[in-house]
């Protein structure tokens, strides 16, 4: 699921990845929003409310918006760097660092963070530090999988889904047919694991509150075990083959 790139990587680990991190993201999403009333997957609102804030002449809360936006370039950042530097020493441990980061960040604002909106401080530093995680989770699967998957947010995989399904219209070729149907069957994946994200999200909140993120953990850890396994099986099937 995370190990394998470029010309290795099938729709198989992509189909995987979509839709455990989807999930994910779905859990964060609205845990974000019942928590905090805000947005915690992605940036392209806070840009809006950042304008609007500047118009309004009310600062303090613009720069609030705009410290979002940082937040999230710099988990995208730090996870690229991450991957690079682990990537020249063992490649196929490159996503160790950065799923992990994202484990210890998300459990660590399920125990600190609050459900008290923006309106404090520990609120907003909760947002800060849930916009940092979604950052390294969308940077890492975008390197992962070469950008054919995202799972943060739906409004690149609405245009994308729409762009395929037009073209449904006008390809004949059955090679051509075959892989547009492909990728829509995996943009409808993801979509459908983000919301049973949400939805799943939403049920837990009512007891968990912020830590809802625990389930997120979970889920990643979970994700991070079946990748061991299944790198630990290969390297014995890889001996037993040697010795014969």
């Amino acid at each position: 699921m995370f190990r394998h790139k470029g010309k290795n990587r099938t729709f198989a680990h992509n189909l995987r990845l979509a839709t455990l991190l989807s999930f994910v993201a779905g859990l964060v999403n609205i845990t974000g929003v019942l928590a905090l009333k805000t947005l915690t997957t992605n940036v392209t609102g806070h840009f809006a409310f950042f304008a609007e804030e500047i118009m309004k002449h009310d600062y303090a809360t613009a720069i609030t918006f705009l410290v979002f936006t940082l937040f999230f370039l710099l988990g995208s950042f730090l996870s690229s760097f991450l991957e690079e530097l682990i990537s020249t020493r063992n490649p196929q441990l490159s996503h160790l660092f950065p799923i992990t980061l994202e484990i210890l960040i998300l459990i660590g604002v399920g125990v600190l963070g609050t459900s008290s909106g923006l309106v404090s401080i520990e609120g907003k530093l909760t947002a800060f530090f849930m916009l940092f995680a979604m950052g390294i989770q969308n940077s890492l699967v975008t390197n992962i999988s070469n950008s054919t998957v995202r799972t943060t947010h739906l409004t690149g995989l609405f245009t994308d889904l729409g762009i395929e399904l037009s073209k449904l219209f006008f390809h004949k070729k059955p090679e051509e047919v075959k892989r547009l149907k492909t990728s829509i069957y995996l943009r409808l994946s993801i979509i459908f694991f983000f919301f049973m994200g949400c939805f799943s999200g939403g049920i837990i909140y009512q007891f968990l509150e912020v830590k809802t993120l625990f389930m997120a953990a979970f889920f990643l850890l979970i994700a991070q075990w079946y990748d061991f396994m299944r790198l630990k099986f290969h390297l014995i099937k890889r001996k037993k083959f040697q010795y014969r």
